[in-house]
């Protein structure tokens, strides 16, 4: 008996998307664009039936600061609460963890050398409330349990792309070699391309997401020819979330996948907004 990986799911996590949430915007002219994309993204959920959702995500403050900013934490804690970050946004649903199958993925990384942070009391932030508030907008509770892996995409020195795949690869060994009949399901959250400050505020960058679109299912390499530097310059400061959809793919493992759904917007928040299921081939 062995878990399975049934596929992957990426989306944007931009606090407005909350907003809209709240407001009931979503089929405003502004946001059907995006928010159009989930119904296929459900009905995929729906299909695949994951038991465990294990999210590559970056922590804005919430959990970590600049005084304390692992480069890589993965949570093992049974529960996991949101907050209010100042966004003005719901306090959203708690999380179910799945403390077994954390220590498994935790003893995986260690032995593969990366050095961690282990969270055994762990809040999250939007940038992992969202994505699950656009998978499953009608649960009064998540149906899947939570094994969550923060990467500090907030403050330089970054791990290379190459790093955070090689991250994802190894979880992806753990997740397959975990003897429990889960069935998991693998998210990325962030991006793409935005910048928030300083004299390119408002920066996107569409040919380069689009580079990211085109070679995530088959080609996710080619992600990781770039410094952390080279996609800051590339995608933006904030671009740089495009770090948890490559550690989200390298879990996948290396087949090429099949693209289920993609999605992109532009704008959200000055944010190009993207949304994309994968599954094997």
């Amino acid at each position: 008996m062995m878990a399975q990986i049934v596929g992957g799911y990426f989306t944007s996590h931009v606090p407005a998307i909350g907003g809209a949430i709240q407001r009931g915007d979503q089929q405003a002219e502004y946001w059907s664009p995006f928010f159009d994309g989930f119904p296929s993204v459900r009905q995929w959920l729906g299909d695949v039936s994951p038991d465990v959702a294990v999210v590559f995500y970056n922590d804005h403050g919430l959990n970590f600061f600049l005084d304390a900013m692992p480069t890589f934490a993965v949570g093992a804690a049974a529960r996991y609460d949101n907050a209010d970050e100042g966004w003005g946004l719901p306090v959203y649903k708690s999380f179910e963890g799945h403390p077994n199958l954390s220590w498994h993925v935790i003893e995986t990384l260690v032995e593969a050398e990366f050095d961690i942070t282990t969270c055994q009391k762990m809040m999250v932030d939007h940038a992992l409330s969202i994505p699950f508030e656009l998978a499953w907008p009608d649960a009064e509770a998540w149906p899947v349990k939570l094994v969550p892996i923060a990467i500090n995409t907030v403050q330089f020195p970054l791990p290379s792309p190459r790093r955070c795949f090689a991250l994802g690869q190894a979880v992806g060994r753990a997740l397959r070699s975990w003897k429990g009949d889960e069935r998991i399901v693998v998210m990325g959250t962030g991006g793409l391309s935005h910048q928030l400050e300083g004299a390119r505020a408002g920066f996107m960058n569409p040919e380069y997401d689009r580079f990211c679109l085109d070679h995530l299912a088959d080609d996710p390499a080619a992600l990781t020819r770039h410094s952390a530097e080279e996609v800051a310059e590339l995608a933006g400061t904030q671009g740089v979330e495009i770090l948890n959809w490559i550690a989200a793919r390298g879990a996948l493992g290396d087949a090429p996948l099949a693209m289920v759904m993609r999605n992109y917007h532009v704008p959200i928040s000055n944010t190009a907004a993207a949304t994309v299921v994968l599954e094997p081939a």
